[in-house]
C-alpha cells in the first residue's frame, strides 16, 4: 500500500521562526573583547551558549570579572567559565600597556566581586561541541590555550564543531602588533596556536590586518558612535580609552577593533572576501614566535587548511557594531 507524505506547514497567520545560531565564545576579556561579546549577546538570532575565559590581555581572574561585567551590562545571564591561567609552555605576558591595568581602559568600572559559573572552561568547550555536532560556532578572541587543551582532551571535536572563527594572526598583509611578524593572540601562546592551527578544525582567521584596514574608530566614527547616546555606546567608548591612545601612538587614526570585526564575520560572513590557504603558526622563541607562515602560491605542496579573511567591508562592520550599541 502506498503511503502519502505531507510536509508540516505553519498554521495560517503564523510565521516560522528560524532557529537561533549557537555561539561559544572563548575570550581573554579586555576592551575590544567586551565589545565583541556585546555584539553577539545583542544580535537577534545568535544564542551565546557560554563564554569561556583564558588568560591573555590580562590575568585570568581579571578577564573573568570583565566578562561577567559585560554580560551583566547586557542584561543577560550567559554562563561564564574560568579557563587556563597561563600558556601551555611559557609564562604569561599580558597587554596592560594596550588595554589598561584592568583591561577595560582603567575607566573606573566595578570589575570585581562577581562569581563565574562552576565548571572548567575546557570541559565546557568539549561538552558543548560534542552535545550538538555541527551546530556550534566557536569564536576565539584570545590566545588559543583553552582550545588546545580541549583538542588534547577530545580530538573528536575537530569533526563535531560547526565553524571556528579566530581573531588571530596577521593574514596576508601584515604587520604584527607585538613583533614585526606576530599578532598578540598567537604570540602570547605560540605553541597552542601552532597545535590548534594544524588540527584540521574548520577555521576562519580574521587577522589584525583586517582590523587596521576596516575597523578603526576614526574621528568621524567616534562622533557617529557618540550620537547613539546609549549606555552600551558609552561603555564601548570608555573601555577603549587606553587602547585609543596606544593605537594613535603607533600611527592609526584611532583605536581599532580586532575582536569586534572577527565577531562581525562570525555573525555575517556573507560580505567577507576569503582565500583558502595553507597556514602554519610558528612556535618557539625569537623573531618567528607566533608568526603565520602563509603559502599563497602553493609552493609547499600542502593542502589549504584555513579560510583567511582578506577583506571585510568597513561600512558593513560599523553598521553592525552601531546596531548592537543602540
Amino acid at each position: 500500500m502506498a503511503t502519502a507524505t505531507h510536509s508540516m506547514a505553519a498554521p495560517a497567520g503564523t510565521t516560522r521562526v528560524p532557529p537561533m545560531r549557537r555561539f561559544l565564545i572563548d575570550t581573554d576579556t579586555a576592551s575590544d573583547d567586551a565589545v565583541a561579546i556585546v555584539m553577539a549577546l545583542r544580535h537577534p538570532d545568535v544564542q551565546v551558549d557560554a563564554i569561556t575565559v583564558v588568560a591573555g590581555n590580562v590575568g585570568l581572574e581579571q578577564a573573568v570579572q570583565n566578562a561577567l561585567y559585560t554580560v551583566e551590562l547586557c542584561g543577560e545571564q550567559t554562563p561564564v567559565y574560568a579557563g587556563l591561567a597561563k600558556p601551555m609552555m611559557r609564562t604569561l605576558e599580558t597587554a596592560s600597556e594596550v588595554h589598561g591595568d584592568d583591561g577595560m581602559g582603567d575607566c573606573g568600572l566595578p570589575l570585581h566581586g562577581r562569581t563565574p559559573t562552576d565548571g572548567r572552561a575546557v570541559d565546557v568547550i568539549v561538552d558543548t561541541i560534542l552535545a550538538a555536532p555541527g551546530e556550534i560556532t566557536l569564536v576565539c578572541l584570545g590566545p588559543l590555550t583553552n582550545i588546545a587543551a580541549a583538542l588534547l582532551r577530545a580530538p573528536e571535536i575537530v569533526d563535531a564543531v560547526g565553524r571556528v572563527v579566530v581573531m588571530g594572526g596577521t593574514g596576508l598583509h601584515g604587520p604584527g602588533n607585538v613583533t614585526a611578524m606576530a599578532e598578540f593572540n598567537f604570540w602570547a601562546d605560540a605553541e597552542a596556536a601552532a597545535l590548534v592551527t594544524s588540527s584540521g578544525m574548520p577555521f576562519e582567521f580574521v587577522g589584525w590586518d583586517i582590523s587596521i584596514t576596516s575597523a578603526v574608530v576614526t574621528q568621524q566614527r567616534f562622533h557617529d558612535r557618540e550620537a547613539i547616546d546609549t549606555p552600551l555606546a558609552a561603555f564601548s567608548r570608555d573601555v577603549a580609552q587606553v587602547v585609543r591612545r596606544f593605537a594613535m601612538g603607533i600611527g592609526l587614526e584611532g583605536d581599532d577593533l580586532p575582536d569586534p570585526i572577527a565577531m562581525a564575520h562570525a555573525i555575517d560572513p556573507s560580505v567577507a572576501e576569503v582565500s583558502r590557504l595553507y597556514v602554519e603558526v610558528m612556535p618557539g622563541d625569537g623573531p618567528q614566535r607566533g608568526a603565520m607562515s602563509v603559502d599563497q602560491i602553493g609552493s609547499t605542496g600542502n593542502a589549504p587548511n584555513i579560510d583567511v579573511v582578506t577583506h571585510y567591508p568597513s561600512d558593513h562592520f560599523f553598521d553592525m557594531l552601531f546596531a548592537a550599541l543602540r
